[in-house]
Formats: structure tokens, C-alpha cells, sequence
């Protein structure tokens, strides 16, 4: 009788061991989040890949929806710092979490394998979160196109849209010194000469190329878009995540309701990076009506070639913001040109008066970045980079923001007086003129 029931207990006590194995596997296969992506490669789930009898066809925009679930994927890549997995830009519903897979493909042969997804810290609290999708396998840098499906068995599909996969080759000389990300442009944005003026500042602080991630804009915007497009400094990047998401016009959900931050802020910025990974040697992340000035060097480039040698191992420069609200204008009123008059949007030469620090509170920066020193980044700083970060001295460099003040009751006389932008009048001016007579406004 003893032995019968020490039998009961070690069959039960066996398939307990069973069922926890299965358990802890199960688990394993999830989402792996914030945690770096193994160097061991998972092995295909299906044994045999699928030849491919049909064109692929590739995604129709910016944003695709991945089938059968409240997901988005928008750009791939592969990532030669991390063994050359692909990596799949994406947008994911934090609250619909789902084992996903991915299908890539090369020349006539798919794939299926396993992903991890990795949603980005910053999130800020909204349903829908920037992440990663990475893609583990063989051969993945011979991949033309990529899937991501909810579906295990997952095979090549002609009614599904891929997506390229970009950055298949490494570059060590970069056709862009500096590059310029702007994140989005949405609603009925219309501010013209401040756009014009920024734009004109920074091709003399030697940036060459800009990028705006465009949702919407005002009709006269639409103009200087088009003209400085043609003259090939502008690429608009089309982003309708409004056709897809409810996207928040802001930061703070409690604020500005919404399925996702600031219209895809996170998004756009980690989309750039990689965009320009082996395209631009650095990267400007910051808004339109940011100017990060030099202030000991007469450019961008000259400040770098400062900047990097003395800090060799650095990757992220963190520029420190600060407001110079348009409340207050300066009083000559030398830059009150009659020119500009019906030219809607602010002028910055007019706003000299920078606001104080604000005692005990965090100034927000923006970044001058290696491209290939990051993984991830939020808005005023990276959360995954190799090497470090750097925080640029405030009397070397410093953003001159003309906004709405965030101090409205100081006066003048409490204001700094701060001409920086003054220095470059004589270039500044009639290149922003001829601007606006190339597009129609003068």
C-alpha cells in the first residue's frame, strides 16, 4: 500500500516538473522588453523556407498596420553593432501584447523566426509606446524584405506589404557632415519666417541636410516646404499617423488625450537615426524653432572638430535649451523690416531677451549625435547608447529657442540680453529674403 502511494507521488510530482517546463517556455517565447537582444540566434520555426514565385510588395506608407493585431511597423534595418539582426521600427499597443514573428526574405527564399519586441522606456504613459522589433536568424544580412505577423506559420504572402531593409552595408565616409531631424509637423502649423530664418541659420552653421516628418502643415508652410525641397535640402518624410491612431497633441496624457505622444515624436526620432545611420556622421534632434548656436566657434563643424577629440569616446552631445520668449522684442527695432510685414510666423531677430535658469529645475537639452553610437533615444536625451554622453558647457553652446516664455512674469530688465543671432545679419538676411521671393512671398 506504501508503495502504491510513493508511485502516485512521484508520477504527480513528474508531470508538475512537465508542466512547468512547458510553462517557463512558453514565458520565454514572449516579449522581451528593455532587455538586449542575445547573440545566439534562434533557430527558423519552419524547417523548410518558402521559395518565392511573385514581386514583394512593399509597403504603401510610412506607417503599416501588422495584421491581426493593434500593432504598426515603419522602417527596418539591419544592425551591424548587434550581429546583424534586423531591426524593425515599430509601434506597439503596450495593452495588446502578442508573440510576434518575422518573415524576411532573400532573393527567392523566406524565413520565419522568432522576434523580441523592445518598447522604449519613455512612453510617457500612452497606450501605444515606440519599440523595437528585432529579428534573429542566418544570413539576415542578404535580406531584401521584411515581415512582421502575429502568424507562427507565417510565409512569404503576396497580399501582405514588406518592408525594405535599409542599411545592409556599412560606410565609413558619410555623404552628410550634419544632418537635421525634425519630428513632426501636424495640425495647421503656418509659422513661415521663423521656419525660413532657422533653416537659413542652420545651412550656415553648416548643416546640409534636414528632415521633416510631415502629418500636416498651413497652406503658406506648404510653399517654403516645396521650394526648399526642390532645392534639395529638404526631405519630407510623409507620416499620417492620424489615419491610423488618435495621436496627442502633447506630452502629458493627463493634458492631451490620445493612443500616442506628440503625434510619434519618439517614433520619427529613432526612425531618423537609423535612417541616417551610414548616411550623416552626426544628427541634430530637435524642433524647427530650435537653433543650436555655437557661441566660441563661427559653426557646427568647428565646434565638433573640438568637441569629439577631447571627448573621443562620446557619442551624444546634450545641448542645453533655453527661451527667448517673443513676448519681448528688442528696442531699436532695427530688424522690423518692412519686408517681412505680411510673412505670417515670428522673427526671431526681434527677440534678444533669454530667460534666467530656473532655480532647482531640470533645463531640457536636445542632442548632437553620432548616429552609429545609438539604439535608442526620448526626446532630451538617448536611453541606449554605446560610449557615453556629454553635456556641452552653456558658454560653448547653448539653444536659442524664441517661443512662448515659460517665466511670463519676469520683466526686461530680469531677461539677459543675448544678440548671438545678431552676428550673422549680414548672410542671414538676404538669404531669407531670396527664400521668400523664391517662393512666391516677396
Amino acid at each position: 500500500m506504501e508503495k502504491g502511494k510513493i508511485k502516485v507521488i512521484l508520477l504527480l510530482c513528474i508531470i508538475s516538473i512537465i508542466g512547468m517546463i512547458f510553462f517557463v517556455h512558453i514565458v520565454s517565447d514572449t516579449y522581451s522588453i528593455q532587455t538586449p537582444p542575445t547573440k545566439r540566434a534562434p533557430p527558423p520555426i519552419k524547417p523548410a523556407p518558402s521559395k518565392i514565385k511573385f514581386k514583394i510588395p512593399e509597403a504603401s506608407y510610412s506607417i503599416t498596420p501588422i495584421k491581426d493585431s493593434k500593432h504598426f511597423m515603419v522602417s527596418a534595418f539591419i544592425d551591424h553593432r548587434l550581429d546583424g539582426v534586423i531591426r524593425v521600427i515599430s509601434i506597439i499597443n503596450r495593452n495588446s501584447l502578442q508573440l510576434l514573428y518575422c518573415v524576411y526574405c532573400s532573393f527567392e527564399v523566406c524565413k520565419t523566426v522568432h522576434t523580441d519586441v523592445h518598447i522604449h522606456s519613455d512612453h510617457f504613459s500612452f497606450p501605444y509606446g515606440a519599440s523595437d522589433v528585432i529579428c534573429k536568424g542566418e544570413h539576415m544580412q542578404n535580406a531584401t524584405h521584411v515581415l512582421i505577423t502575429t502568424d507562427k506559420e507565417g510565409s512569404a504572402d503576396h497580399k501582405m506589404e514588406y518592408l525594405p531593409i535599409k542599411n545592409k552595408v556599412v560606410r565609413e565616409t558619410f555623404k552628410f557632415n550634419f544632418t537635421m531631424c525634425i519630428s513632426n509637423l501636424f495640425g495647421d502649423y503656418n509659422n513661415v519666417l521663423q521656419f525660413a530664418q532657422t533653416m537659413e541659420m542652420y545651412k550656415l552653421l553648416g548643416v546640409q541636410h534636414v528632415v521633416v516628418y510631415k502629418t500636416s502643415c498651413g497652406p503658406d508652410l506648404e510653399k517654403l516646404l516645396k521650394h526648399y525641397e526642390t532645392e534639395g535640402i529638404l526631405e519630407i518624410v510623409s507620416w499620417p499617423i492620424d489615419q491610423f491612431l488618435n495621436p496627442s497633441r502633447g506630452w502629458n496624457i493627463k493634458l492631451h488625450k490620445g493612443d500616442i505622444q506628440y503625434y510619434g515624436q519618439l517614433v520619427t526620432l529613432n526612425e531618423c537615426i537609423y535612417r541616417h545611420m551610414y548616411q550623416s556622421k552626426y544628427v541634430l534632434l530637435n524642433d524647427i524653432d530650435e537653433i543650436l548656436m555655437p557661441y566660441k566657434h563661427d559653426s557646427l563643424p568647428s565646434l565638433m572638430e573640438d568637441l569629439q577629440p577631447a571627448n573621443p569616446n562620446i557619442g551624444v552631445f546634450l545641448i542645453e535649451n533655453h527661451i527667448f520668449p517673443k513676448t519681448q522684442f528688442e528696442e531699436s527695432g532695427k530688424f522690423k523690416r518692412a519686408e517681412w510685414k505680411n510673412i505670417p510666423g515670428i522673427n526671431i531677430m526681434e527677440h534678444i531677451y533669454r530667460e534666467p535658469p530656473r532655480e532647482n529645475i531640470f533645463n531640457p537639452t536636445k542632442m548632437i549625435v553620432n548616429p552609429r553610437k545609438v539604439q535608442q533615444t526620448s526626446v532630451h536625451s538617448t536611453l541606449k547608447n554605446f560610449g557615453g554622453r556629454f553635456h556641452v558647457p552653456f558658454n560653448v553652446c547653448r539653444i536659442i529657442h524664441v517661443r512662448v516664455p515659460l517665466q511670463g512674469g519676469l520683466t526686461k530688465e530680469q531677461l539677459f540680453v543675448d544678440k548671438r543671432v545678431w552676428d550673422f545679419e549680414q548672410q542671414l538676411i538676404p538669404n531669407v529674403d531670396r527664400t521668400l521671393k523664391l517662393s512666391g512671398f516677396l
